[in-house]
């Protein structure tokens, strides 16, 4: 069994002596956890770093053995973001979320190439992040658990959208909020049709996705937003803090 693809590293992990455990991404084979012969070592520890577009190929005697991949490099964001905090931050945080959300050997080419968009744009630095919680939102549309930002579920009106509902997933208008606004996750304006886009848009838009990837992508399978996740979430309130 074989197969060869563009992927995005997602993880590698040390494993025995110079070897590592990787996790890709492909558009046709999704997530994939396999095992890089020398991954580990000084000459490919640069080919598996997180967020790498890579050449992969995947070889196995059967289909469900964790088999090991080969690949070439394409390209490196890393390398290219290296002087941006909040570029790293970001690349990090979509490679673990996309690594712990997705199921393994499933396929989901929208997230794959949402992702690979997303990398494209880590140049643009902060400006990327409305870009990065609509990758989000996308997960979670394709792991079953979509948004439904169209109308306001009180009233069905489509003006003045502003909050979500954190139970549903639905949007509300402000008029519709009333007394509830406060138990209610805000709308970012670039989510609701609107060009603005701050620090203030940018936690909103990450709180919101953050609330429904904790709940529903992560805590059905019991496991914990990851850590750079949480990091990226830290380093855009300390954005907002800057900006008071």
């Amino acid at each position: 069994m074989e197969w060869e693809a563009p992927a995005v590293v997602l993880d590698a992990r040390s494993y025995g002596e110079g070897g590592a455990v990787v996790t890709v991404l492909t558009e046709e084979h999704g997530p994939y956890r396999a095992l890089a012969r020398g991954g580990g070592g000084k000459t490919q520890a640069s080919l598996w770093q997180q967020g790498n577009l890579i050449q992969a190929r995947w070889v196995a005697r059967l289909a469900d053995q964790l088999g090991s991949v080969s690949a070439e490099l394409v390209h490196s964001p890393a390398a290219g973001a290296m002087d941006d905090p909040m570029a790293l931050s970001m690349l990090a945080s979509a490679c673990a979320v996309a690594e712990g959300a997705l199921p393994e050997r499933e396929p989901h080419p929208g997230v794959f190439q949402g992702l690979v968009g997303l990398i494209a744009a880590l140049p643009a630095g902060a400006g990327g992040l409305p870009g990065l919680v609509r990758w989000e939102a996308t997960v979670l549309t394709e792991l079953g658990y979509g948004l439904d930002l169209g109308c306001c579920a009180v009233t069905g009106a489509m003006a003045e959208l502003a909050f979500v509902s954190p139970r549903t997933g639905r949007a509300v208008s402000r008029a519709a909020a009333g007394v509830w606004e406060q138990r209610l996750l805000r709308l970012p304006g670039f989510l609701a049709g609107s060009e603005r886009s701050d620090a203030a848009d940018w936690r909103d838009g990450l709180k919101l996705t953050g609330h429904f990837l904790a709940r529903d992508a992560f805590g059905q399978q019991h496991r914990p937003m990851p850590a750079a996740r949480h990091m990226l979430y830290d380093r855009v309130l300390g954005l907002l803090a800057e900006s008071v």
